[in-house]
């Protein structure tokens, strides 16, 4: 074990961190630490609790091999700046304006040379499963997260693609406009739980309820074969502009993928009968492996300048 970097996901109610050998990419055994968190809570809680899980996952290492610290996180933030923006997104309010990186420094005593980067979550996703994923086959490549929102990167060997006439605004498609609102509004949980409702007046608790029922229950079926059917013609045209050789998908809603993935696929293929649709196998280890690579030097001198665009 030489050099070591930490990788953490922040999610929405909870942090996951592991230490990974830079070396090898493998998780290291014992650094694994998962914590819930109040995202209504205090800063000072908040962090706290975030603290916490990452000095676990230091503490599993010799801290003289650590390299650095990288971040999946959820935006508004300022990736280059390491400062939360958080603010009309229902959590972590209480931290906006604050510096996160001065308080990890501080709450868990780290040199203040140590390198601590943070990248957009999706994105995050995206980069570690076109290094060691099933993406990595290839070399263009758009990755979907799909859960409580619509995440979604574009990847040319390796390298976020955030401009250009090839890829939407901000180079992701969870604003883009859809049907009576945007795409974010109909590929993520509250679609389903919202439509359900609409239907039979039952409110269902997420996703995995609806597909337990959907082997008995035709309304809830019908939810996610017009799911797979719309993202599939939602994304056709942005495959096509692309170029896309792969579409790797993950995200809790993937664990329904056998109710929805044919219609996806059919209406991809329509268009792009190519392009492979792959589903990730890195699971929760996908955002916190997209972190580590950020301690890469060479390849952060590919990316750095690409922060301040997410």
């Amino acid at each position: 074990m030489d050099e070591v970097a930490i990788g953490v996901d922040i999610g929405g109610s909870h942090i996951y961190s592991v230490a990974v050998d830079l070396a090898t990419k493998d998780i290291i055994r014992g650094s694994i630490a998962e914590q819930v968190i109040d995202n209504k809570a205090s800063a000072d809680e908040i962090l706290e609790g975030w603290s916490k899980a990452i000095g676990t996952s230091i503490s599993a290492i010799d801290k003289s091999k650590l390299t650095g610290i990288g971040f999946a996180m959820p935006g508004p933030f300022d990736y280059p700046n390491g400062i939360a923006l958080f603010e009309r997104v229902e959590k972590y309010e209480s931290l906006y304006g604050i510096n996160v990186s001065d308080q990890f420094r501080s709450r868990l005593h780290l040199n203040r040379d140590l390198p601590l980067r943070y990248i957009n979550d999706a994105t995050a996703f995206a980069i570690a499963e076109a290094w060691v994923g099933k993406a990595s086959e290839y070399d263009k490549v758009i990755a979907l997260t799909l859960g409580t929102g619509f995440g979604s990167a574009f990847i040319d060997k390796g390298i976020p693609v955030l401009k250009g006439d090839s890829v939407p605004e901000m180079g992701c498609v969870w604003h883009l406009p859809y049907k009576d609102g945007i795409a974010n509004n109909y590929f993520s949980t509250p679609w389903f739980i919202n439509n359900y409702f609409e239907k039979t007046g039952i409110k269902a608790a997420g996703v995995k309820e609806l597909a337990v029922k959907a082997e008995n229950d035709a309304i809830a079926a019908s939810l996610f074969i017009e799911y797979g059917s719309n993202m599939g013609d939602f994304l056709a045209p942005w495959i096509s502009k692309f170029d896309a050789e792969a579409v790797v998908i993950g995200g809790n809603i993937t664990r329904a993928y056998h109710l929805f993935g044919q219609y996806l696929e059919l209406a991809i293929a329509r268009s792009n009968p190519g392009t492979k649709i792959l589903l990730s196998d890195l699971k929760e280890n996908a955002a916190v492996l997209g972190g580590v690579r950020l301690l890469d030097e060479k390849y952060w001198l590919h990316i750095k300048d690409l922060l301040s665009m997410m």
